[in-house]
């Protein structure tokens, strides 16, 4: 590992690449939902008209993230390529997490006894003794289905006061997270966002990120889908423009960090249901350039273009959908996330 970082290093150099890009200063983002981006924080990282050619320029190596299967249609196909400093796959064994992370996490709802009662809950109280991080601050409170199937989904909430210092990496599904107080910059493989109250963020399943709390603490919400992603709503009668519009979703541009020296990264994977932790032997944020249409997104949810009623009745919620995820029938979604803006 340390000749392959060492080799990359030494061409970045020699090509005049002085130091990394890790976002430093203020963040700038690509907009458009679902489109096809392509970014570089180094000049020429890309490979021209090739995926995965012999030889990635500055010696990256190429890589595939997919976010779909390889024989989706092309209209549904989700997939981008990275260029990173060394291979994603070195790391340690995967073990068993142990803890109250573990019990308060819930992917597997199939034996559980429902409840017909209504419910609300009340916010999470902020953790006043110990270091909580995001992963820690998880609490499943209801879902439906299972991670292992690829069914269904769960909503969690989270508290936290302690930025995380281990990277997560979700390989169940989508999560779409809702802070409720205080910002959170999230920094991802293919870049970093920074989402406060009233914004929301995706992080597709499969992307390694890491979150730092902007503020003393932070608590919110996450909707996990397990079977497909998140798509922009039908307009139907309404129109080319309205909700959600396309152009005010905002992906992050390439931002990578390496050290120059060998150093040691704790990565905690959620598979199955459950949570397993490994050491990687670098920095999983060592992607210098991507391209391609699966990745992290944040919205701004002030921008939400409100369609109301303006006679006598009252029109179903659906009209306030942000984001919605399909089912398996035709019409139907396997969640939908709406919001009652004044």
């Amino acid at each position: 590992q340390q000749t392959l970082q060492q080799r990359v290093r030494a061409n970045m150099a020699a090509n005049g690449v002085a130091k990394p890009s890790a976002g430093e200063g203020k963040l700038t983002y690509m907009s458009g939902f679902g489109n096809h981006f392509e970014t570089e924080a180094v000049e020429g990282a890309l490979p021209v008209g090739q995926n995965s050619p012999q030889r990635c320029p500055y010696d990256l190596y190429a890589e595939q993230i997919s976010g779909t299967a390889f024989t989706m249609d092309r209209a549904n196909n989700q997939r981008t390529w990275v260029y990173r400093v060394t291979p994603s796959v070195m790391h340690e064994p995967f073990t068993l997490v142990e803890g109250d992370a573990q019990q308060k996490l819930v992917s597997r709802f199939g034996g559980i006894r429902g409840d017909p009662n209504q419910m609300r809950w009340s916010p999470m109280p902020i953790p006043e003794s110990g270091e909580v991080d995001f992963v820690d601050g998880i609490t499943t409170m209801a879902g439906s289905g299972d991670a292992s199937s690829k069914n269904g989904l769960a909503i969690h909430m989270y508290a936290a006061n302690k930025s995380m210092e281990r990277v997560l990496q979700n390989s169940d599904g989508d999560f779409l997270i809702v802070p409720q107080e205080g910002g959170l910059r999230l920094q991802t493989e293919l870049g970093i966002l920074e989402v406060h109250p009233r914004e929301i963020c995706v992080i597709p399943r499969g992307i390694v990120f890491r979150v730092a709390l902007l503020n003393e603490s932070a608590r919110g919400y996450i909707l996990e889908i397990f079977n497909q992603h998140f798509v922009l709503p039908s307009l139907g009668p309404i129109g080319a423009n309205g909700l959600a519009n396309p152009r005010d979703f905002q992906y992050p541009v390439a931002a990578y960090e390496h050290t120059g020296e060998e150093m040691s990264t704790k990565m905690v994977n959620k598979f199955g249901g459950s949570l397993y932790q490994s050491t990687m032997r670098k920095t999983p944020f060592d992607v210098v350039a991507w391209h391609g249409n699966y990745a992290p997104y944040k919205y701004d949810l002030e921008r939400f273009n409100t369609m109301g009623t303006i006679s006598f009745d009252h029109p179903d919620p659906s009209i306030f959908t942000v984001l919605s995820c399909p089912g398996a029938v035709p019409g139907e979604s396997a969640a939908d996330f709406v919001i009652f803006p004044p």
